[in-house]
């Protein structure tokens, strides 16, 4: 039997009120849930994967049928055990400001097609820059995350560097024009090399420099490969807060190092920017506020929903250069910003309005208080973790990330059988349903990383943790 489009009054009204109950029914039983999916890929596949049917479904079923098919493959990533990757969760400002977002459908391309939500994204990006003291005059872009925002402000880095060698490189394209070096560290995240080959720069490009001990370029470092460089400015890429230790490059020193030899500077701060937002941490930024271009990430430290990414430009000019599009059917409003004009995107939903709603409910001094709360507790955990016989403190935290190793007890254990032991144990954490944690390997070495971003992670949850940890060492 075919279902029609319901017709009655409130067509939406059934269908919400069961997702609001499902959503509730998750959210408020996170801490009783195990933080783990324990569906298998093919069990999933066997339940979602229905053939496509000729007649519809009502929409309540729809939304029962796959809550239910879904259950045990969602991970609790939302809650307060959930230590893995860098994930935050969502505050209910955030949360509840993009389902309104959903709602709305506004295409957030320009301000015509969404002007209540245009002025909330300018809003949001003032309120951004001040959070994070970057220069107020710099220009910003919502994006998708710390990947997309990389590929914007790259390619206003790459129009500022072939336009000063006299090279359109929107009009003209690449081939033909004259390289562009990336000078990078070891410690770099992946997204950074996605996106030099997205804009065609070419991987080949990348110079990559070694970090010292503590995962920083020294001056020294950057001074040399600067002095290599052909006469093309490069790109120099700095880390504020890499992925598995949160290091902190030297922006006050190296900064003005590049820029003397007319580098574009930009800065990885997917999470550690936010460390701008603490008076007590933000003495690791010092200087960061001197480079071109920056990006940070809201759906970590923020803890507003995916997706939420965030690209700045210290000038404008070349941002709104590089990206920029009209047509002869776009509506301009005078005096008002065009979110096509900073993004890569064309149709977008309205993402800066759970940052708005985040930045909102939390203020200054809450994303102060989380900053440090979630750097108290990831201490806590490498702490509590660190003092039981056969685990390795590899790095404590100076943020919020943290490794540690757990060794094997066999005689004679070499570093593979370490590295067994590692992951052994991640799983049987994991599998205990008690805290989530992710293995990766760091300077040779297969660590368990801790990272802790949620906004809801009590000291409970860390002793919760720890003695999750205690049991799988103790199996």
């Amino acid at each position: 039997m075919k279902v029609p489009v319901p017709m009655t009054r409130a067509p939406f009204k059934p269908a919400l009120q069961r997702a609001v109950a499902h959503a509730l029914a998750h959210l408020e039983n996170l801490d009783k849930l195990p933080v783990c999916a324990s569906a298998l890929f093919d069990e999933l596949r066997t339940r979602l994967d229905r053939p496509l049917m000729e007649e519809g479904v009502d929409a309540v079923t729809v939304i029962d049928e796959l809550v239910r098919d879904a259950a045990t493959g969602i991970l609790g990533s939302a809650g307060g055990r959930f230590f893995g990757w860098v994930i935050g969760g969502s505050v209910p400002a955030a949360l509840a400001a993009d389902w309104l977002v959903s709602a709305w459908d506004q295409n957030a391309a320009i301000h015509a097609c969404g002007p209540a939500v245009a002025v909330m994204e300018e809003i949001a990006g003032q309120w951004l820059k001040d959070l994070l003291r970057l220069p107020a005059h710099a220009s910003f872009a919502f994006t998708t995350g710390s990947q997309l925002a990389h590929v914007t402000a790259l390619a206003a880095a790459r129009h500022a560097l072939l336009a000063r060698c006299d090279w359109d490189v929107e009009g003209r394209g690449l081939a033909g024009a004259p390289p562009i070096r990336i000078l990078a560290s070891s410690e770099r995240h992946g997204s950074i090399e996605r996106a030099v080959r997205l804009l065609g720069l070419g991987i080949e490009n990348i110079i990559e420099l070694p970090a010292d001990s503590q995962g920083r370029l020294t001056v020294d470092t950057l001074a040399t490969a600067l002095g290599a460089t052909s006469h093309v400015p490069p790109i120099v890429i700095l880390q504020a807060g890499d992925l598995h230790i949160g290091a902190f490059d030297s922006f006050k020193e190296l900064v003005p190092l590049a820029h003397r030899h007319h580098a574009w500077v930009h800065v990885d701060g997917a999470f550690g920017l936010w460390a701008n937002a603490s008076p007590k941490y933000r003495y690791l930024l010092e200087g960061v506020e001197l480079a071109d271009s920056w990006t940070a990430d809201g759906h970590k430290w923020l803890n507003v929903p995916y997706d939420g990414g965030y690209a700045f430009v210290a000038d404008p000019g070349v941002h709104r250069d590089s990206i920029s599009h009209r047509t002869s059917y776009t509506t301009v409003v005078e005096g008002a910003r065009d979110q096509i004009d900073w993004n890569p995107e064309w149709s977008r939903r309205a993402r800066g309005v759970a940052t708005y709603a985040a930045i909102r409910q939390l203020g200054r001094d809450g994303i102060a208080d989380l900053i440090d709360r979630t750097c108290r507790h990831a201490r806590m955990l490498v702490a509590g973790i660190g003092d039981r016989a056969g685990v390795e403190i590899v790095w404590t935290p100076t943020i919020n990330q943290g490794l540690v190793r757990f060794l094997s007890p066999k005689p004679d254990a070499t570093a593979s059988d370490h590295d067994a032991r590692t992951d052994e144990v991640i799983a049987r954490i994991v599998k205990s349903g008690e805290a989530f944690f992710g293995g990766t390997t760091w300077r040779g070495v297969r660590c368990m990383r801790v990272s802790v971003c949620n906004w809801q992670t009590s000291e409970a949850d860390v002793e919760r943790a720890v003695a999750a940890i205690q049991r799988a060492l103790s199996t």
